[in-house]
């Protein structure tokens, strides 16, 4: 058995934790499943194959761990290896060789689940959606994909005052926002705001993720890497409005 070595796995941990967050739909709980797997790996407990990659190993060590967690008291439209499964391609963007070697199925069953779990997701509950976006091109392109995955957008505010008064007019079910406002302010500004009299998942939209999972501070359990594809934020969506529970 060989154990990635100690750079690989800190050069991994921020997307690790993003994983596990949006597997928990929690920064704490993601962490923490976070923290189980490294000890796993390092005392010998969990799988590591020397012909594998480190990404692999570690994630492969999250997904056990967060099989171990106490389920969701809410029932959930997919299961948790096709949550493992849309999360590791989409989210992740790991090839699909990869994912299911990660959940530990053959490449056709994965395939198969994969399917299944993106034709589910289209059936998914709908909920109004605040988008925080400066950026004219970059926001109208985001409503088309929010309305495509069959949710309300009630708003699209390009600075951190307009998010805030229209957050407070419409209740949104879930907020959307970029990080950097240009002129506009701070998106993790304008969320903070807002969070002080609505409860709402946030989801975070940067091109550099890193910068949010730091370890240091309050931090955002869902975070999406520009540019993405629909089905990243299908998903992201839908862990978003679920909590990220995992099935009864």
């Amino acid at each position: 058995m060989t154990i990635p070595s100690r750079e690989e796995l800190i050069r991994l941990l921020p997307y690790a934790r993003r994983y596990a967050r949006a597997l928990t739909g929690s920064q704490p709980d993601g962490d923490a499943l976070v923290a189980d797997s490294l000890k796993a790996l390092l005392s010998g407990e969990a799988e590591a194959d020397g012909t594998e990659s480190a990404r692999v190993v570690l994630y492969r060590a999250v997904t056990r761990s967060s099989a171990a967690a106490p389920a969701g008291t809410q029932p959930s439209l997919l299961s948790d290896m096709q949550r493992q499964l849309l999360l590791l391609t989409a989210l992740e963007e790991m090839p699909l060789g990869e994912a299911a070697r990660i959940v530990a199925v053959p490449g056709e069953q994965a395939a198969s689940l994969l399917a299944e779990a993106r034709n589910k997701l289209r059936t998914s509950s709908a909920t109004d959606v605040l988008i925080i976006e400066d950026e004219p091109i970059i926001a109208l392109d985001i409503e088309e994909l929010v309305t495509n995955c069959g949710h309300r957008v009630v708003g699209v505010a390009s600075t951190e005052s307009d998010a805030v008064e229209i957050a407070a007019r419409e209740r949104p079910g879930l907020i959307l926002a970029d990080i950097n406002l240009g002129i506009g302010g701070d998106g993790t500004h304008a969320v903070a705001r807002i969070l002080r009299h609505l409860d709402a998942p946030v989801i975070f939209v940067t091109a550099y993720p890193e910068r949010l999972l730091t370890g240091e501070g309050s931090e955002p359990p869902f975070v999406i890497t520009k540019p993405f594809e629909p089905l990243t934020l299908a998903i992201a969506t839908y862990q978003a409005v679920t909590g990220g529970v995992r099935v009864i």
